[in-house]
């Protein structure tokens, strides 16, 4: 498991940890993840594993993985394992601390009783749209339900048959007894349980026909193992109030406190798990891990690192304002980290036969190279070169542009690595597509400028025959506006069309021939690229991580 960054920025929950310690308030803090296993995590939910797990182990202090496992028509085991790997991957352990919402049901049903005993809640008739109707408006207060004056007796007895599962769902729910005429319309008599039949939950079967809600379970399951601060996003401010209701209202051996910070939202891309389960459902991905997805999962798939997940949530901090964060950034994490680590490699991605006709046909000979040029513990590797060679059909240029620095016909190239070549002769097939190149190599200029001449264009390569061919997946941003979805679109109108393309029959040096998935290689001046789970033996298969540099912004006009 990697080691995870210790986080030492300071933040405003930081300080108030602090001011709590300083106080004597609690003597060690104990956070908690809490997901809902109703899809798999995203880069949003990173930025709240390293802030929990984070702050746990910098304190230190315990964080709990409790799953929010309260609406079972949605949620499975699936998803359970998947946010386990993904919280482990980025290098958190929560030990034995691993809970589900459901652990407390028995609980929670007797805490709801205690509701009902104290004339703090109340079973209703009311259907859903009936419910939203009496609510009122944040202009118009609330009216009282028809059942809110219930004997208590009453509504005991209704709620113990709620259980046994004598209602359809729908027809009877429980709630909290506060204020109609509450400016919070969260007070405005909340819905506690509801009445769900014929499904299955993953972890109680079919035991419970009546579940609870999660403005209900959440506060009281932080009680229950004596978290001390309940770090959650903003949208969950205005719920503050009903999570402090239902501590202050029910026996439960602690009061955790409610922090709120800022969501992530990032460029080009979205963050809601329902859109990403119709992207997913839909099919315009493959699946959660997909590539070019802002799932965990996906972006593993892509080559990105725990670090640099970490390094990015760190970086962009934690604060009480909503902001937009560039993709370059989570990009810069990326290269920064594969930039000192990565091992670099040659790979030709649209290859074009070069024969040097100075050389004999049997020619071979290895030629050294280091496999990282900042890092001299990497060692090195031979790499054959040969009469016949690939170079990248964007190397060559038959009527080059202004400022065209590689090859040309009657001009010279340096091969990385390796000699000055010179192109003599174009090859074309009955089309006039260029299909082979004719070179000559000058023999002094390994390791040395050639004799009274400049050569400036320097080009990857690799040997014609023993370079290995791969599939090689070129992902890029899934959308093609930084804001899908706004101004009132449908947010799927804006997914890039060419957000994959698909390379078969690149060509890549020999020492990549035992490439392992997961295994990450710069391909010099190409980008990163890792080893795709696809890849075997037989075929490679890489996925490009990140490009060398951010050429989109600059296409864009940023």
């Amino acid at each position: 498991m990697p080691e995870p960054v210790v986080t030492t920025r300071t933040n405003f929950i930081r300080q108030i940890i602090d001011e709590d310690l300083a106080a004597g308030r609690h003597a060690r803090i104990a956070t908690r993840f809490p997901p809902e296993p109703n899809g798999y995590l995203h880069i949003g939910h990173a930025k709240s594993i390293v802030l929990n797990f984070g702050l746990a182990q910098d304190y230190p202090g315990t964080c709990n993985l409790r799953f929010d496992d309260t609406n079972p028509h949605k949620e499975n085991r699936e998803f359970v394992e998947a946010i386990k790997a993904d919280v482990r991957w980025l290098g958190y352990d929560w030990g034995e601390r691993v809970y589900f919402a459901s652990d407390y049901f028995e609980q929670l049903y007797g805490f709801a009783v205690e509701l009902i005993e104290k004339g703090l809640a109340y079973v209703c008739d009311l259907s859903a749209e009936e419910i939203r109707e009496y609510r009122g408006t944040l202009t118009v207060p609330g009216r009282d339900s028809p059942c809110r004056d219930r004997p208590v007796a009453e509504n005991l007895a209704l709620f113990r048959r709620m259980r046994a599962g004598e209602f359809p769902d729908g027809t009877r729910t429980l709630r909290a007894r506060i204020d109609m005429a509450s400016p919070n319309i969260n007070l405005r008599d909340p819905v506690l349980y509801r009445i769900r039949h014929g499904v299955i939950h993953h972890q109680t079967g079919s035991e419970w026909c009546l579940y609870p809600t999660y403005d209900y379970t959440h506060p009281i399951s932080d009680a229950l193992e004596g978290i001390t601060h309940s770090l959650c996003t903003l949208e969950f401010e205005d719920h503050r109030p009903l999570y402090d209701w239902c501590i202050d209202h029910v026996s439960v051996p602690c009061k955790p406190r409610q922090i709120e910070f800022s969501r992530l939202n990032l460029e080009y891309t979205v963050m809601s798990k329902r859109r990403l389960t119709q992207l997913v459902d839909e099919g315009h991905v493959q699946g959660w891990d997909d590539p070019r997805l802002p799932t965990i999962a996906g972006l593993r798939r892509r080559g990105y690192t725990p670090t640099a997940i970490r390094t990015f949530c760190d970086r962009i901090g934690v604060t009480k304002s909503d902001n937009l964060v560039e993709m370059a950034m989570l990009e810069s994490a990326i290269r920064d980290d594969l930039d000192a680590s990565a091992p670099r490699r040659m790979a030709v991605l649209r290859p074009l036969k070069v024969i040097i006709e100075t050389l004999p046909a049997d020619h071979s000979e290895s030629l050294e190279a280091a496999n990282h040029p900042k890092d001299a513990t990497q060692g090195i590797r031979q790499i054959p070169f040969t009469r016949e060679i690939y170079i990248d059909r964007e190397d060559f240029a038959e009527d080059p542009p202004k400022g065209f620095k590689r090859l040309v016909p009657g001009g010279e190239v340096r091969l990385r690595y390796g000699y000055v070549i010179r192109c003599e002769a174009v090859v074309k097939d009955e089309t006039g597509a260029v299909v082979a190149l004719r070179a000559s190599h000058d023999p002094a200029t390994l390791g040395a400028n050639p004799e009274g001449r400049k050569v400036k264009g320097v080009i990857h390569w690799v040997p014609a025959a023993e370079a290995p061919a791969a599939e090689v997946r070129l992902y890029d941003r899934l959308f093609q506006v930084s804001e899908p979805g706004s101004d009132g679109r449908d947010f799927r109108e804006d997914i890039h069309p060419a957000s994959l393309v698909v390379i078969d029959g690149a060509r890549v040096e020999p020492a990549l021939a035992g490439a392992q998935p997961g295994e990450r290689f710069q391909f010099e001046r190409e980008g990163y690229f890792v080893v795709d789970p696809d890849s075997s033996a037989e075929r490679l298969c890489f996925n490009r991580t990140v490009g060398l540099r951010d050429s989109w912004g600059k296409a864009q006009g940023r």
